[in-house]
């Protein structure tokens, strides 16, 4: 029987696929256990789908770690997410490079731990010169301080005489987010059965497709992704045209 990676059209992939993490506390709660037990079963999630998109050569990758928001949870549960992402980074880095992945970071980093900063850091530079994928994490990451911020900035720069009020345009303002060297988001996937956005890449999925996944993170696996793809291929991604303009084009 054929598998759903070997049905895929790998002449219409997504260039860049987001994923919202979400479901480890529910996992480990059904477990008995406490939260961070979650969050650290759901490394193999992460690998999976690292592994997914290296497999059929999907760019980019991005994730979404920590959210800004994520800084309001209990103060235990916030440091050992911290502790666990450090050891992360150790543990993986060497995977990472080579696979020939190379690390973004997206976020407000500069209010992560400084060890964690430094390590990040570290993984930027030494994986800046690799070409097979690429890996963005998104750490204390909120979408729309990131739109504010580009806002203030271009706010600055037309004061300032740098950029004239009628110059700034859509790529203008996406020069100004985290996101200013990387392709807009073609699917967007959510683990959990929770079905909202969650202030996540808000400006750059505005033509993505949505996935909502009735699986807790911890379980997803390369699977559950090579099916998101698949049902991706099925859909007409029409950007504001008609069937008949896109039939016009081929």
């Amino acid at each position: 029987m054929q598998s759903i990676k070997e049905k895929l059209n790998m002449d219409h992939l997504p260039k860049h696929v987001a994923i919202i993490m979400d479901g480890n506390g529910r996992w480990a709660k059904s477990r008995g256990k406490e939260r961070t037990f979650g969050h650290k079963h759901a490394i193999q999630a992460v690998r999976n789908a690292v592994n997914a998109c290296n497999e059929i050569n999907i760019p980019y990758l991005t994730l979404y770690t920590f959210s800004s928001e994520n800084w309001k949870r209990p103060e235990d549960e916030v440091s050992s997410l911290m502790s666990l992402i450090s050891e992360t980074l150790l543990l993986e880095a060497e995977d990472i490079f080579s696979k020939g992945l190379r690390m973004h970071i997206i976020g407000d980093i500069k209010k992560l731990p400084e060890l964690v900063q430094d390590q990040l850091m570290q993984l930027v530079e030494i994986t800046k010169n690799n070409k097979r994928g690429n890996l963005i994490l998104a750490l204390s990451y909120g979408s729309q301080k990131e739109i504010l911020n580009a806002v203030k900035q271009i706010s600055i720069e037309v004061k300032n005489g740098e950029l004239n009020e009628e110059d700034i345009t859509e790529k203008v303002f996406e020069n100004h987010l985290y996101t200013k060297d990387l392709p807009p988001v073609d699917l967007l996937i959510r683990t959990s059965g929770e079905v909202r956005i969650s202030n996540f890449l808000l400006w750059q999925i505005a033509y993505a497709e949505l996935q909502f996944l009735d699986i807790l993170w911890p379980d997803f696996g390369k699977e559950d992704f090579f099916k998101c793809i698949d049902d991706y291929q099925n859909k007409e991604r029409r950007f504001g045209k008609t069937s008949e303009q896109l039939d016009e084009q081929l």
